[in-house]
């Protein structure tokens, strides 16, 4: 077991064998934590031993002189593992040792020689990918599915946490709960303005257990790089060197710590981004939107405003959403089936039945209409609002308002708009110089200037 695991944390002992299944999640112990293992020889990495070589060498291609040290680190792997391949390139005229500093291959200096350039170019050829030794989907599938959320994982404790920031009431909250910690499909719908997107981001505040993410998959010879920095945040950049001794290495040097991924995609939308993407320079694929959301949360925002419709978008997801398995296709005509385990919300700002018919919508698991805010939720969020921005509000002055700009007009309140009006006002407040307070003057401009007028002539 790693070095810092304490009792409760089950190492992985299968050392992820290729025909090892997934175990079914009712004989997970309840305290379990997955945690790679750290692999001891070549055959545990599940790849063929041929690709750890040809990364080896594009390694040295790329970077020049490296330790072998170095070289383990580039790789996720520790020395141990590859020590006798460089000892075999070594005999093959491939690779040779400029120096040392006398603790053995692993302090050795390597480089390649002319005819291991040679070979390198060729499997250039084939791929540019040079990263971390990838991990077979077999090992992958099982990784997932040991770090799904436990049945009852989400407390109300830790989602009012959550929504610290936000006045949300209660009712939205025994909503919202049972949804997420569910972890099934769910359609947040309502008028624009009362913030949908911004109440489902709120989630990735939730301090969730972290997880383990691979840098790349390896499927059918084909790489596909799963790590993006833009969806994943790391929080291993301080893992043990990894040197000749497993030991120091707390988990399998393939994969990354990282929070639950919150990855959101709106109207730019299209059917090609659910599937592998192909750079035909590299000639390495990168994994689509929901394999990168697996064990987190994929948004797909203003649902029903995207390059498709909405039936495309959830026809591609009815076999996904239903049994937890997608299926993902390579252009050599071969099919990846991968686990679909990320929690899904659709927010829109359209009415249902804009959406689809009854069957249609049946397929999303819960659904919640986010009404408008009533007139004390509105009170206490443009005094937060404003109090955040060090403003005052008074009582009588923000009355005066509501009543000569909703009540008599009727018109209906919207949660951005004590941001929108407070905005607007700052803005004046600095132009024109005028003391740092709200008045009613003040708030009949900002309201002027943030909506546009019903009636207008020529």
């Amino acid at each position: 077991m790693p070095a810092g695991q304490g009792a409760g944390i089950l190492e992985v002992e299968l050392k992820f064998m290729s025909a090892s299944p997934a175990p079914p999640t009712s004989a997970i112990p309840a305290d379990f934590v997955f945690v790679p293992p750290v692999p001891e020889t070549m055959d545990e990495l599940g790849v063929p031993e041929s690709l750890v070589e040809q990364l080896l060498l594009k390694m040295l291609f790329f970077r020049g002189d490296t330790t072998g040290r170095v070289l383990g680190q580039s790789l996720g792997l520790n020395f141990s593992v590859i020590e006798a391949m460089i000892e075999r390139l070594k005999r093959q005229h491939l690779l040779m040792v400029k120096s040392s500093l006398g603790m053995g291959a692993i302090s050795a200096v390597f480089s390649l020689t002319e005819a291991g350039r040679e070979l390198t170019r060729e499997y250039l050829e084939a791929n540019q990918y040079a990263g971390r030794v990838p991990v077979p989907l077999e090992q992958y599938v099982v990784g997932v599915k040991m770090q799904r959320n436990k049945a009852d994982w989400l407390t109300p404790e830790m989602l009012r946490k959550a929504y610290r920031h936000m006045v949300v009431s209660e009712d939205v909250m025994s909503q919202i709960g049972p949804a997420v910690n569910s972890g099934k499909s769910f359609l947040i719908y309502g008028q624009p303005g009362n913030g949908k997107t911004f109440l489902a981001e709120a989630l990735f505040n939730i301090e969730a257990s972290p997880i383990y993410i691979p840098f790349a998959i390896e499927c059918q010879g084909q790489i596909i790089q799963m790590y993006d920095p833009i969806y994943h945040e790391r929080l291993d950049e301080d893992e043990p060197e990894i040197s000749a001794f497993h030991r120091e290495a707390g988990f399998d040097g393939r994969w990354l710590k990282a929070r639950r991924p919150f990855i959101v995609s709106g109207g730019e939308l299209t059917l090609g981004m659910l599937d592998l993407s192909f750079n035909p320079a590299s000639k390495v694929y990168d994994a689509p939107f929901q394999l990168k959301a697996n064990n987190g949360i994929y948004l797909i925002d203003d649902f029903g405003r995207q390059r498709v419709s909405p039936a495309e978008v959830l026809n591609r997801w009815i076999v996904p959403m239903e049994r937890r398995t997608d299926f993902l296709s390579f252009l050599t005509g071969g099919k990846a089936q991968v686990p679909f385990e990320c929690f899904l919300i659709f927010s829109t700002n359209l009415r249902p039945e804009q959406l689809g018919d009854e069957a249609f919508l049946r397929r999303i698991q819960y659904k919640m209409l986010l009404r408008s805010p009533k007139e004390a939720e509105f009170c206490t969020i443009f005094e937060r609002y404003a109090q955040s921005q060090g403003l005052e509000v008074d009582v009588t002055v923000l009355d005066a308002f509501l009543q000569k700009h909703y009540h008599r007009t009727g018109k209906k309140l919207r949660r951005c708009h004590p941001r929108d009006l407070i905005t607007h006002a700052i803005d004046m407040i600095r132009f024109e110089r005028l003391e740092y307070r709200l008045t009613g003057e003040l708030l009949d401009r900002a309201f002027t200037s943030t909506f546009v007028e019903q009636e207008w002539e020529d």
